[in-house]
């Protein structure tokens, strides 16, 4: 737990001494299996990852393990920054058609009513 006046990071990433980045684990802090899994479908498309997966430590904690490997020389961080930016993406257009389909019942729904 962070102590008074000290800011705590929502993300971190572990490395374990000696290994290249083709393998990082990062802690998201504050997350539960509602972004673990959609965050992991988009990694795993990615051509360049060998192994892409989470786990959460114990559900009284709201944290997530989750542990990419790539191939080829590639580092870790590039495709979990590119998975998050399409899972963005993804939610933005959710949204936005969203949005329009509300905007569209409304409409209709008043042009009923005249």
């Amino acid at each position: 737990m962070a102590a008074v006046g000290e800011t705590k990071h929502a993300l971190e990433m572990v490395q374990v001494n000696g290994t290249d980045e083709s393998c990082i684990t990062f802690v998201l802090h504050e997350e539960d299996h509602t972004l673990g899994n959609a965050l992991r479908y988009m990694i795993m498309k990615n051509p360049e990852v060998d192994f892409c997966g989470y786990s959460i430590t114990h559900p009284s904690e709201s944290k997530i393990n989750f542990r990419i490997q790539t191939r080829s020389g590639v580092s870790a961080v590039e495709p979990f920054r590119r998975g998050l930016n399409e899972l963005i993406d993804v939610c933005q257009h959710v949204l936005n058609t969203f949005e329009t389909t509300v905007s569209n019942y409304k409409k209709q729904k008043e042009e009923r009513m005249e």
